[in-house]
């Protein structure tokens, strides 16, 4: 089947359309013993290419353009070069850009570096160098605030028994820094009101969180963020993908004294640039 000469939007059938627009998937992830893991299990929130590339095959064309405002590994830019786009990723971590660096040269070999641009530092002045309208999609999973902090059983277990970082470091600049939930949303939609420029009209950008609990209370972190970019006009939002993250391990929170969910999912937003 041939793509519609009509699509405007990617390279996808008619099948592969409808396929990918069912709300509800199950993550692929690497699995714990593929070699292509070492990079990805490095960063203490995961981003793995694998799952984001979907987004990337709908989003854009090939030879489209797409933007990480907080690049990590590198995943999406992973994503993007074996797919045939180009990408910039910005990481204000140092570590982390490093590994990016790395990874996109040893697991990308056959594609040029000019399918990706790896920068270091801070999205809110690398933007500034970033030319109006020259991405088609941005893409990313940005730190979720400063929950990453405590030392739960699952960060012990998972990361500090096995000598991996649990936290997004200590860079000056970090959101994850900032003390209070309302002023982390507001500088974090922010960057995202101020990127919107950068997307082409009509273009797409898709971010992926997840809603969390510090302390005693929930925090609606998808629908705090997706209210404040709908609110500032730059920014609409077209839907919602819940990404199940089916091979998560299980904790006893709580037990025995009160429910304390395990959080095995994540929120896709999709939004358009009006």
């Amino acid at each position: 089947m041939s793509v519609h000469p009509k699509n405007k939007l990617n390279d996808l059938t008619a099948s592969e359309w409808i396929t990918r627009t069912v709300s509800v998937y199950t993550q692929k992830g690497l699995g714990k013993g593929s070699d292509e893991a070492y990079y990805e299990k490095q960063h203490p929130a995961p981003f793995s290419f694998t799952d984001v590339s979907r987004f990337i095959e709908f989003f854009t064309k090939k030879n489209g353009r797409v933007l990480d405002p907080f690049g990590g590994v590198g995943s999406s830019s992973k994503a993007a070069a074996l797919l045939g786009r180009e990408s910039v990723s910005v990481e204000i971590n140092p570590f982390f850009a490093k590994l990016a660096k790395e990874r996109l040269k040893k697991e990308t070999p056959q594609k040029s570096e000019k399918f990706y641009n790896i920068i270091c530092g801070d999205i809110r002045k690398a933007s500034k160098k970033l030319p109006n309208e020259s991405f088609d999609l941005l893409l990313t999973s940005p730190p979720y605030w400063g929950i990453l902090d405590k030392i739960d059983h699952k960060a012990k277990q998972e990361r500090t028994d096995n000598g991996l970082l649990h936290n997004y470091g200590d860079v000056n600049g970090d959101l994850s820094q900032i003390k209070e939930y309302n002023e982390f949303i507001e500088a974090l939609a922010n960057i995202f009101i101020d990127l919107s420029t950068k997307v082409k009209k009509g273009g797409h950008a898709v971010i992926i969180v997840g809603d969390f609990r510090h302390k005693s209370k929930y925090y609606m972190f998808h629908s705090d963020l997706t209210q404040a970019l709908e609110e500032s006009g730059t920014w609409q939002l077209k839907g919602i993908n819940i990404m199940y993250q089916k091979f998560k391990r299980v904790f006893p929170y709580g037990y025995p004294y009160s429910y304390v969910p395990n959080l095995h999912h994540q929120y896709a937003l999709i939004l358009q640039r009006p």
